[in-house]
């Protein structure tokens, strides 16, 4: 019998819509996963086979192909196993289909049937809501993210347990309520500058730089308080408004840098990348793709300390994002338009 079940994958920070097709048909039992599937992806058959078992359910004695589509997409991460799970289930006839018509299912499976949180489920919810409302099927520990886009068809489920009891006509499992304003994203103070004891050119200088959204050097000896300075910027800008605090809020889901239980990002972010930083971790890139320190502190302050010690590679690759607000990445699997309009805050020593 043949199933499937929509998921989707990321490219760049953008999401894209998946089916994973699946078969069952006779023939020598075996486990096949095709249509460009990273090593993670391939071992999900393993997770797949040790949570069903161990959730007493039937893994058939049969031939299983396991279809990623459109087949020309590379497929990363493990966020597949519980959309291969259900697929699998319902190409077996052990649960109906038609709970999870019109529903992205994400999640990566434990061998005990847990189902664990993944990265990048905010870009998936705002790509669902943007293509009428499509249903999301996620783990608990994603729910935050995804209530922040104010997304109306949520199903939370913290196990394969769980999910299954849902697609068999089940009530709805509970979906826990968002930190309100959690410290670690909407941290403010009244005066930010108010524990800066003198410093009076470099407090205007900060203040000049919030104001007209300008870079700032500043340049004294170590211990001068430079640092605390850089700091104190992201305080001085306006809390991002809700677009901005959804675009900000994507990036670092799909880095995997949002704080557990935040629904968005409210206040600027601030990077400072050690100088060991290479072009890529600064810009992006590598496999599994993650984006750099510049997207990271899109909409806010990416601080540059000891700028001379930065290598010319990283310095010169940051001229045309500053200009442009943007990073482009040509690879020859192809290009990726990321977003990057930053203030610069760089430190030197004389």
């Amino acid at each position: 019998m043949l199933s499937r079940i929509s998921s989707a994958a990321l490219v760049g920070v953008d999401a894209v819509p998946i089916t994973v097709e699946l078969s069952v048909d006779r023939g020598l039992p075996c486990f096949l996963v095709v249509g460009l599937p990273d090593a993670a992806v391939r071992e999900s058959k393993d997770r797949v086979a040790a949570a069903l078992k161990n959730g007493r359910l039937d893994f058939p004695a049969a031939r299983v192909t396991v279809n990623l589509a459109p087949a020309d997409l590379r497929k990363e991460g493990t966020w597949y196993d519980l959309a291969i799970a259900l697929a699998l289930l319902v190409a077996s006839r052990q649960i109906p289909a038609a709970r999870l018509e019109n529903r992205w299912v994400l999640g990566e499976l434990s061998l005990d049937g847990r189902v664990r949180a993944v990265r990048g489920v905010l870009a998936v919810a705002l790509e669902a809501e943007r293509r009428g409302g499509r249903g999301l099927l996620v783990p608990r520990a994603n729910a935050a993210e995804v209530l922040g886009t104010g997304a109306r068809d949520l199903i939370a489920v913290e196990s394969l347990e769980e999910a299954i009891a849902w697609a068999k006509g089940g009530p709805v499992p509970e979906v826990p309520a968002p930190a309100v304003d959690p410290p670690e994203v909407t941290d403010s103070s009244d005066d930010p500058l108010g524990e800066i004891r003198g410093q009076e050119l470099g407090k205007r200088a900060l203040e000049i730089s919030a104001a007209g959204g300008h870079g700032a050097l500043f340049v004294g000896p170590p211990g001068t308080g430079k640092t605390l300075l850089a700091r104190a910027l992201p305080f001085l800008l306006p809390p991002l408004g809700r677009e901005q605090a959804l675009e900000v809020s994507r990036i670092h889901s799909v880095a995997g840098t949002l704080p557990p239980g935040s629904p968005l990002i409210t206040r600027p972010p601030f990077r400072a990348p050690h100088v060991s930083a290479s072009a890529a971790g600064i810009l992006g890139g590598g496999f599994p793709f993650r984006p750099g320190e510049l997207s990271l502190a899109h909409h806010g302050v990416l601080f540059l300390d000891e700028l001379p010690e930065f290598s010319r590679s990283v310095l010169e690759a940051l001229r045309q994002p500053l200009e442009s607000g943007e990073v482009l990445l040509v690879r020859a699997r192809g290009a990726l338009r990321l977003p990057a309009r930053v203030q610069l805050v760089a430190a030197m020593n004389p």
